[in-house]
């Protein structure tokens, strides 16, 4: 085996061993803004409920636009709640790949 695989391989494993404390570490930060995060999340899903159960058959078209124009801003709302990026294991083995071949 010559010198440059042999690096090549210590630096291989040395990234792979070091890939698990970073992933525990930025787990540990999620949880502040999953907190808040949860917290709109369950005014969100409140509010949805309230207005499922009125009576909408009372209420005037203005109001009705009016009601259609806070769920609209409320579904962007929770839409922006998931800031996650997930990666696929195919994803994950192709980054694997191309640090190899790059090395």
């Amino acid at each position: 085996m010559s010198s440059t695989r042999k690096f090549q391989m210590i630096l291989l494993g040395c990234l792979m061993a070091f890939m698990m404390p970073l992933q525990s570490a930025a787990a540990s930060i999620l949880p502040a803004d999953s907190v808040a995060d949860s917290r709109v999340a369950a005014n969100i899903i409140k509010r949805v409920t309230e207005i499922q159960n009125m009576d909408r058959s009372a209420l005037s078209s203005s109001e009705k636009k009016e009601m259609r124009r806070e769920l609209r801003q409320m579904k962007k709302q929770a839409e922006g709640l998931d800031k996650r990026v997930y990666l696929s294991i195919g994803a994950i083995i192709i980054i694997i790949l191309l640090l190899i071949l790059i090395l």
